[in-house]
């Protein structure tokens, strides 16, 4: 088994008031230090997570901000912060240095792409904004940013039903996500227990991990579960899923569905089956759970392909997430 990823509880902040501000700026800042960051680095992470704060704050509408580490790199920390509007127009000229627009999110954009590792941003006016940022100590390694996968709680739940784990190795990367029954911590339960099946299976065929993921619920009260595995040198996806996880190859123009056969992986379920797909350039692989709609378009939001994972993710989740049910997203970019 290569690189494991599993999946955190993902803490998203409202950035309502500016006393959201410092408290964003002192999370920072004690994840950067129990990671190892000089005060200089640690400096760089305060300046940049207050930079973006402040623009939540002043300009956005309904920001949040979620501060982790990097899922990729734990030694790293990843930052993206999310608001529904205004939105920017052009992005590259509101990264300059003293540009900026009333009402829009341009103030600090430039300072803090000085002080981050590694940003992207994806704008749109009237939309939103989100911002993908990571940080790590001088001299050491980046994360390759092929994957990210992120999860929120129904309402004001503090525990999420849904989890996803990912093992990446050289060009091959598996994705394994569970979306379990209701919400709350019987529902977390499923959803860890699957990740927990997954991981002694992982080297399976998507097909067989999710027959013995399924044979392995039955003492849960179950889940919609789906494993999928992205080759890069092949150019292919094989996709097993159970039950109503949505699952897709996304491109510029446009997006694929992969079949999910109906049922409740631990209790009811048809024939599994595996199926295959191919994998256009440039193209990224998307699952999500049902607090995610299906009714949303990849075209509407150009260049989107071309970012970050934790971007493509965040966008997905702002557009199509649900506080209805627990959300959960994974995105893979296909790497060599």
């Amino acid at each position: 088994m290569g690189a494991l990823i599993r999946s955190q509880r993902d803490t998203w902040v409202r950035a309502e008031d500016a006393s959201a501000i410092g408290a964003l700026r002192r999370t920072a800042v004690t994840l950067a230090e129990a990671r190892g960051f000089s005060e200089e680095d640690a400096g760089r992470v305060a300046v940049a997570v207050s930079e973006a704060a402040s623009n939540l704050v002043k300009h956005a509408v309904d920001g949040v901000m979620l501060i982790r580490p990097h899922l990729e790199l734990d030694s790293a920390v990843e930052v993206l912060a999310i608001d529904r509007g205004p939105g920017m127009r052009d992005v590259s000229r509101a990264l300059r240095d003293g540009y900026s627009t009333t009402g829009t999110l341009g103030i600090g954009l430039g300072g803090i792409a000085r002080m981050a590792s590694g940003y992207e941003v994806h704008s749109m006016p009237g939309r939103g904004t989100v911002l993908g940022m990571y940080f790590v100590a001088q001299g050491a390694p980046r994360p390759a940013s092929r994957v990210s996968g992120l999860t929120r709680p129904i309402g004001e739940e503090t525990v999420c039903g849904d989890a996803f784990v990912i093992t990446d190795e050289s060009a091959v990367t598996t994705v394994m996500l569970c979306d379990g029954l209701g919400h709350g911590p019987a529902a977390a339960y499923a959803s860890q227990e699957a990740v927990r099946l997954f991981m002694r299976h992982a080297d399976l065929a998507p097909v067989t991990a999710l027959e013995r993921i399924h044979a392995g619920l039955g003492h849960t009260r179950g889940g919609a579960v789906a494993v999928a595995r992205i080759d890069a040198t092949a150019g292919t996806v094989s996709f097993a899923g159970l039950g109503n996880i949505s699952a897709w190859v996304t491109h510029n123009d446009g997006r694929q569905g992969m079949i999910s056969v109906p049922g409740i992986a631990g209790h009811k379920a048809r024939t599994l089956r595996q199926y295959e797909y191919t994998l256009p350039p440039h193209s990224v692989v998307l699952l999500h759970s049902d607090g995610l709609s299906e009714r949303w378009n990849i075209t509407s939001y150009p260049g989107l392909v071309t970012r970050l994972p934790s971007v493509v993710a965040g966008t997905l989740l702002r557009e199509a997430g649900t506080r209805r049910d627990d959300a959960c997203v994974v995105a893979v970019r296909p790497g060599i």
